[in-house]
């Protein structure tokens, strides 16, 4: 069935696959075709759902969009604006072909661009439908798109922050010695969704060496006083964006001495990124203002992942904060900035804000204190 966000104006929306067909065209591709989840979502406000039933979105480069969907699924997509979309519906039975449905939409396309997430089960089906037509990923043209959110994201965005905020300025009513990661998490699941949230898209409580992890989820490890604790948490809003911000509490004075000094590295390289961040930069600059204070400081063996990762109506999308990436920033992109210092076996740190480029500089969804917060222990 579709999830349905019904709040997005349909102009926004038609806007949005006015903008599609014209950079599938730019890019050479003769049509899309879209699969069920975010990209769905960003064109007809709904992101549908697959299974080993074909459900999809053809969008030629001329002519209307056809939703392809199976007919007992149908009933899901009704809430969506599509005819005001402009698009078509065409459904089909368990006894008939989807991928031909398809296939008779855009017989004529030399090039078809395929949406990332679209199953194996599905493309392989598809491309001995269409014989006569290349093949290519639709990531690189909707990145384009997605990348730079419109006023109603950054919007969205905001709304997800600031009740990503209200958890995290929570915290201290559930993480006290004597209970498990577990049982932390839990209970920050259950704010998330009692803060504004829809779902819970993960949980990260690393205490102590656990800390040391960073896609560390939960653990029964019971929290001691003195644990340095890790806390990344974030979830989608009804509105489908998402938050993720990532604070450091400790149980008690954290019990090893190197602690204050390291963890002041580590804020001075997340507020360098973050201060760097203005239109005309590259996101692989962004990365090194981070990269750089923790390195001179001696711990840049430390620092193992990216500087951030873009967010939206996906967790983890494009632009990605990394060396090597040249992407010039532009006002409407928003990313993660996540340095973070992780020493095994011991204990580790992270701070993380999502931030969106503006006019002139930047801006953060996230204002809770970056300093480490020192819990009763």
């Amino acid at each position: 069935m579709s999830t349905i966000a019904a709040s997005v104006d349909p102009d926004l929306l038609r806007a949005r696959l006015t903008r599609a067909k014209a950079a599938a065209g730019t890019a050479g591709a003769d049509a899309l075709v879209i699969a069920p989840g975010s990209d769905l979502r960003y064109l007809i406000g709904g992101t549908g759902s697959s299974f080993e039933r074909l459900t999809a979105l053809v969008v030629p480069t001329t002519g209307d969009p056809v939703l392809v969907v199976p007919k007992l699924e149908a009933p899901g997509y009704s809430g969506l604006p599509l005819d005001d979309l402009g698009v078509r519906t065409a459904t089909w039975v368990d006894s008939e072909d989807p991928y031909a449905l398809v296939a008779g939409t855009i017989s004529n396309a030399a090039r078809v661009a395929i949406g990332d997430m679209l199953p194996a089960l599905h493309v392989l089906p598809l491309r001995d439908a269409l014989p006569g037509s290349e093949q290519v990923l639709a990531g690189p043209i909707l990145r384009e798109l997605r990348m730079r959110k419109d006023a109603a994201e950054v919007d969205a965005l905001r709304a997800a922050g600031a009740a990503i905020d209200r958890v995290h300025a929570r915290v201290g009513e559930w993480l006290r010695p004597g209970r498990t990661e577990a049982e932390v998490g839990a209970d920050i699941a259950a704010a998330i969704l009692a803060e504004g949230h829809a779902t819970v898209e993960f949980v990260i409580v690393g205490s102590g060496p656990n800390g040391a992890s960073p896609h560390h989820s939960v653990s029964d490890r019971v929290i001691t006083t003195g644990d340095v604790v890790v806390v990344d948490i974030g979830g989608s809003t009804a509105e489908g964006y998402n938050s993720d911000s990532t604070r450091v509490y400790s149980v008690g004075e954290p019990r090893d001495a190197d602690v204050a000094e390291t963890y002041a590295v580590l804020a001075a390289a997340q507020r360098a990124s973050v201060e760097s961040v203005r239109p005309g930069v590259t996101a692989e600059s962004v990365d090194a203002a981070a990269r750089s204070v923790i390195a001179d400081a001696g711990f840049g063996e430390y620092f193992i992942h990216r500087t951030g990762h873009g967010i939206g109506l996906d967790v983890h999308e494009h632009p990605y904060i990394v060396a090597g990436n040249d992407l010039v920033l532009e006002p409407g992109m928003a990313f993660s900035v996540e340095p973070g210092i992780y020493l095994p076996d011991r204990w580790g740190a992270r701070i993380e804000d999502i931030v969106v480029v503006t006019a002139d500089g930047v801006e953060s969804v996230n204002n809770r204190p970056h300093e480490l917060v020192v819990l009763p222990g």
